[in-house]
């Protein structure tokens, strides 16, 4: 099933909306299929967040985490030269397959630490927009010009 969204009346009212539009048709293109490894995505707080995935069988040495500007890459890859030829499993449930997981990051959002502890690997982020780009409020003043348009009240009137 193919969806099609027309986005074009956004580009007459919003400037930089375009990349709003590529996340937007990035996360529609993404495979439901690729579901390895299962994972979480929980809001922890105002604006921080945590990424948990689930990772047996992979030691913190198998995993790879880089944070590069506005996209999270999660890479999981293990040794080859483990002795697993030397045993005999009689049901292999446990995936030990490499993986990439990449994760598309809003503007501002930063890794703040990762943990890896009984099979689940936690990424902790964080949205921190900088002060220079927080909404300021202008004061409004007035001016030496504008002080010399006012009209100043009348006088009272002498009487005679």
């Amino acid at each position: 099933m193919s969806t099609v969204f027309d986005f074009s009346p956004l580009y007459s009212s919003m400037i930089g909306v375009d990349r709003m539009v590529d996340l937007v048709e990035t996360a529609l293109r993404t495979e439901v299929s690729a579901s390895y490894p299962p994972f979480d995505i929980e809001k922890t707080g105002e604006t921080a967040y945590r990424i948990s995935l689930a990772v047996a069988g992979f030691a913190p040495k198998d995993l790879e985490v880089v944070a590069q500007p506005n996209l999270l890459v999660i890479k999981g890859r293990r040794a080859a030269n483990e002795d697993l030829g030397a045993r005999t499993f009689l049901h292999q449930g446990l995936a030990h397959r490499a993986f990439e997981r990449r994760f598309e990051l809003a503007d501002y959002v930063m890794v703040k630490d990762a943990v890896h502890a009984h099979g689940v690997l936690s990424i902790d982020l964080v949205r921190e927009v900088p002060e220079a780009l927080k909404p300021k409020q202008i004061a409004i003043g007035v001016g030496a010009r504008q002080q010399a348009l006012e009209l100043k009240p009348p006088k009272a009137r002498k009487a005679a």
